[in-house]
């Protein structure tokens, strides 16, 4: 049992159950019977008033619904233990009277006969002090009722007690693309307002943590703009040709990294509007135009697939992750099926793979799974990360595995439209 929620219901019911059960016990031997002996002297005593009565008047004690017969009860089964007690209980009284207690076969009747001469008895009926008929049903509908009330009692207070964590499991789930919390009204009791409270100052945090951040890496990329062109045109002006061409290619790599790293602070903040995009004609389109460029690019099997996205940011997307695997792995193969509500697309290579362990970083920000290709292969280290937040901003996925016995292959799992 790992929700809390039910930790707690289950707690509150055995507190309740418990207490209640140990109410009931106390009730019931401070309620109990007196003991035996005591109701045995009481029965005799009050037996030998009905026989001074029936002596004194024995018309008005027919009357009363007293009886005198012949011969004393014997359908049954004779208690003689509880006969015997009650001739004791009678000669001590001062009676020389013999009494016999018979059990009828209804449950909880007893018939006591007192001999009072010859051919009379005097017959009455006695409770034997036992639970009512049909006793154990109302215990067990007492038991029930206790742990139906416990219950709802526990879920009702169990909703209470966690209302505060559930606020804060919706919160993050509803977390947003860009990271940020959304606003939560500070409504309802006091635990829950300052629980909202907290997550809108977090939230609030958060976004000026995250804006100051973007505008950073912003001004950052943009103002190495103009040292890298008055670097460009003074390595212009290097006589030495291999010299010369060794700045411009150091100072071409810093321009992709400024402009990398603004397009990426660009798609955290894009709030392109989502539109209905025919997503295998878009894969269609990108693959032809790659191969037009020259990358070693094949269409596989696609179904006809309409999600929901910004037709420009999508498309920038996809192909920076099929460029990758046509450049990193010798050649990529796009393929794009339905799951569900789900549309699949899968780009798979034949190259090296990325080692395990290194599998969990290729979304890191300027992260290469080789630095030493860095100058064979032109980039930055950003487009798997741009990619990312691109999908993320409309609801997808983009995850990468290793294939068998070698390749690699990355799978963008969209919501179909």
């Amino acid at each position: 049992m790992k929700s809390l929620r039910q930790r707690i219901v289950l707690l509150l019911i055995l507190a309740i159950v418990t207490v209640v059960g140990l109410a009931t016990f106390a009730a019931s031997r401070v309620l109990q019977p007196p003991p035996q002996d005591d109701r045995i002297e009481r029965l005799a005593r009050q037996l030998l008033v009905l026989v001074a009565f029936i002596d004194s008047d024995p018309q008005a004690a027919r009357a009363a619904g007293l009886k005198v017969q012949d011969r004393a009860v014997t359908d049954g089964f004779q208690d003689r233990m509880m006969s015997d007690r009650l001739s004791l209980a009678l000669h001590n009284a001062g009676s020389t009277a013999q009494a016999q207690i018979t059990l009828q076969d209804q449950p909880h009747r007893a018939v006591v006969s007192l001999y009072l001469g010859p051919e009379r008895w005097l017959v009455t009926e006695l409770n034997d002090g036992g639970p009512p008929p049909g006793g154990w049903m109302v215990l067990a509908g007492w038991g029930v009722l206790i742990v139906i009330g416990a219950t709802c009692v526990s879920i009702f207070a169990a909703a209470k007690i966690i209302r505060p964590l559930q606020l804060l499991q919706d919160a993050v789930g509803r977390v947003g693309p860009d990271g940020t919390l959304p606003h939560i009204a500070e409504t309802g009791s006091g635990e829950i307002r300052a629980t909202a409270q907290a997550i809108n100052r977090l939230s609030a945090r958060l976004k000026t943590a995250m804006e100051s951040r973007m505008r950073l890496v912003a001004a950052a990329g943009h103002d190495l703009r103009t040292p890298m062109t008055r670097m460009r045109l003074r390595a212009e002006f290097i006589a030495d040709d291999a010299d010369r061409q060794k700045w411009l290619s150091d100072l071409e790599e810093l321009d992709q990294i400024a402009d990398s790293a603004i397009r990426l602070v660009r798609e955290e903040v894009n709030g392109d509007r989502a539109e209905e995009v025919e997503l295998d004609a878009m894969i269609c389109e990108l693959v032809e135009e790659l191969q037009l460029l020259g990358h070693p690019v094949s269409l596989g099997e696609h179904d006809n697939v309409i999600v929901s996205a910004a037709p420009l940011a999508l498309k920038r997307a996809l192909r920076n992750l099929i460029i990758n695997a046509a450049t990193h792995g010798g050649g990529a193969t796009v393929e794009l099926r339905r799951d569900g509500s789900n549309a699949v697309v899968s780009i798979s290579d034949e190259g090296p793979g990325i080692p395990e362990r290194l599998i969990e970083q290729v979304f890191e920000p300027f992260f290469r799974v080789d630095a030493g290709r860095r100058k064979a292969v032109p980039g930055a280290g950003l487009g798997l990360a741009i990619a990312r937040e691109i999908f993320e901003r409309f609801g997808g996925t983009i995850t990468i595995a290793n294939r068998k016995p070698h390749g690699l292959e990355q799978t963008i799992t969209l919501l179909r439209a």
